[in-house]
C-alpha cells in the first residue's frame, strides 16, 4: 500500500508542474501577443526591434525554464521514489563505517551527481540561449575556471559546515535543531561580512570607482542620506555577461557599493545616483534586516520540523529510503521541501514588490524620479526585459513590479 506521504508528495509535485506549465503558457502567449507593438507609454524610448528582441528572449527563457522544471522533477523522482538516494547511501556505507564520514560522503556525492545531471541545461543557457541573444561573454576557459573555484570553495567551506551540521545532529540530543540553527545563522552573518572582501574577488576584479563625476555625485548622495560604506567599486561584469546592474553588498563595516562596468557605460551620473538611491532605500527602509529576520525565522521552523520528521519511519519510506539516518533526513528535507513550499512563492513575490515600491519612494525623495525612470528604461532595454509580462505570471514569480506599473508609480505624486 502506498505511503500517505508518497501520495502527498506526488500530488504536490504534479500540482507544481501543472501550475508552472499553465503560468509559463500564459507568459508566452501574453508576450507573443504584444510582440509587434511597443506599448504606448514606452514608444518614445524603446524601438520595435528592441521590443521584439525582449519578447523573443523572454519566450526562449520561459520555454527553457519549463523544460528544465520537468527535467528537474524527473531527477527528483529518480533520487527519491526511484531509489537513487538509497543506492548512494548503500554505496557510502560500503566505503566507510564512521557515521559522520558516511553522511558527508553521501551528501557530497548526491550534490555532485545532481550538478552533473543539471550541467546540460547550465551549459545551454550560458553558451546557447544567452549567446544567441548577445549577452554571454563567458569563454569556455573562464567557465571551467569558475567551476573549479566553486568546487574548491565547496570543499573548503561547505564540507566542514556539513560535517558540523551532522555532528550536531548526532551529539546534541533532541534539541539539535536549535544548536544547528544558531551555527547556521552565525555562518550566514559571517558570510555576509567576508563575501565582498574575500570570496567575490576570487571570481571578479573589483576596482575603485575612478569616474570623478559619478564618484562626486554618489558621495554627495551618501552624505545627504547619512549612509556610510567601505568604498565605491566597479566590477568587471562584462567578462561574463552584457547584462548590467548595481548593488550593495556586505554587512556592517564591510558594506560597499558595486557598479557593473556595463552599467557605467550605459547610464549618466544622475541616472546612476537615482538607481543607487533606490538601492539605498532598501537599507533605509530596513528591508535587508526584515529579509534576514524572515530567513532566520523560516530556517528555525524548518529545522524544528525536520527534528520531528526524522524520528518517523514513514518519512523515509514515503520518500524512497529504507535506511533511516541523520544525513538521509537532511537530504530528503532539502530536496522535497521546495515542492511543498512552491505555492507560497506569490507571498514572497508580493512582499518583494512592496519593498521595491518603498525603495522607489525613497529614491523619489532623495534623487530625481525622472532620472530613475530613464535609467530603468535603459536597463529594461539593455537587459531585454519584457514590457508586457502576463499579470498572473508576474504576480506569482516576479520580485519586481512590471515596468508599466513601476514607472507609473514613479511618475505619480508622493
Amino acid at each position: 500500500m502506498m505511503n500517505t506521504l508518497t501520495i502527498l508528495f506526488l500530488v504536490a509535485l504534479a500540482a507544481m508542474l501543472i501550475t508552472e506549465l499553465w503560468l509559463g503558457r500564459r507568459q508566452i502567449l501574453s508576450v507573443r501577443q504584444h510582440r509587434d507593438a511597443v506599448p504606448g507609454a514606452f514608444s518614445e524610448q524603446i524601438d520595435l526591434a528592441t521590443h521584439r528582441k525582449a519578447a523573443d528572449y523572454t519566450i526562449a527563457r520561459t520555454r527553457l525554464g519549463l523544460i528544465s522544471g520537468f527535467y528537474s522533477a524527473a531527477i527528483l523522482l529518480m533520487f527519491t521514489l526511484g531509489g537513487g538516494l538509497q543506492q548512494i547511501d548503500d554505496l557510502s556505507r560500503q566505503w566507510l563505517e564512521n557515521p559522520l564520514l558516511t553522511g558527508v560522503v553521501f551528501i557530497v556525492l548526491t550534490i555532485i551527481i545532481g550538478a552533473v545531471l543539471d550541467l546540460p541545461f547550465t551549459l545551454y543557457k550560458t553558451f546557447g540561449l544567452e549567446a544567441r541573444f548577445g549577452f554571454n561573454k563567458t569563454t569556455p576557459g573562464l567557465y571551467i575556471t569558475d567551476l573549479i573555484k566553486q568546487t574548491l570553495l565547496f570543499l573548503v567551506i561547505g564540507v566542514p559546515l556539513l560535517f558540523t551540521a551532522l555532528w550536531l545532529m548526532q551529539v546534541s540530543g533532541k534539541y539539535w535543531w536549535l544548536y544547528l540553527w544558531l551555527v547556521w545563522m552565525a555562518f550566514n552573518l559571517l558570510a555576509m561580512v567576508i563575501y565582498p572582501i574575500w570570496i567575490a574577488p576570487l571570481f571578479n576584479k573589483f576596482e575603485t570607482l575612478e569616474d570623478e563625476t559619478v564618484s562626486k555625485s554618489v558621495t554627495e548622495l551618501m552624505k545627504r542620506t547619512g549612509f556610510k560604506v567601505q568604498g565605491l567599486f566597479v566590477v568587471d561584469g562584462s567578462r561574463r555577461s552584457a547584462h548590467s546592474n548595481a548593488y550593495f553588498t556586505g554587512l556592517g563595516k564591510s558594506k560597499r557599493v558595486v557598479f557593473f562596468d556595463t552599467l557605467l557605460d550605459t547610464l549618466s551620473a544622475d541616472e546612476i545616483v537615482a538607481v543607487l538611491a533606490h538601492e539605498l532605500g532598501h537599507f533605509k527602509r530596513r528591508h535587508i534586516i526584515k529579509r534576514i529576520s524572515v530567513f532566520f525565522m523560516i530556517s528555525l521552523v524548518a529545522l524544528a520540523l525536520l527534528g520531528g520528521l526524522m524520528q518517523q519511519q514513514w518519512f523515509y519510506q514515503g520518500l524512497g529510503m529504507t535506511t533511516p539516518s541523520n544525513h538521509a533526513a537532511l537530504m530528503l528535507f532539502m530536496m522535497v521541501g521546495p515542492v511543498f513550499l512552491f505555492f507560497i512563492h506569490p507571498i514572497s513575490s508580493w512582499f518583494s514588490r512592496k519593498h521595491e515600491f518603498e525603495a522607489d519612494d525613497y529614491a523619489k525623495e532623495n534623487a530625481n524620479a525622472g532620472d530613475l525612470v530613464t535609467a530603468l528604461l535603459k536597463l529594461y532595454r539593455d537587459n531585454a526585459n519584457t514590457l508586457t509580462p502576463d499579470p498572473i505570471h508576474s504576480a506569482f514569480y516576479d520580485s519586481h513590479p512590471p515596468a508599466s506599473i513601476r514607472i507609473k508609480h514613479l511618475q505619480s505624486a508622493n
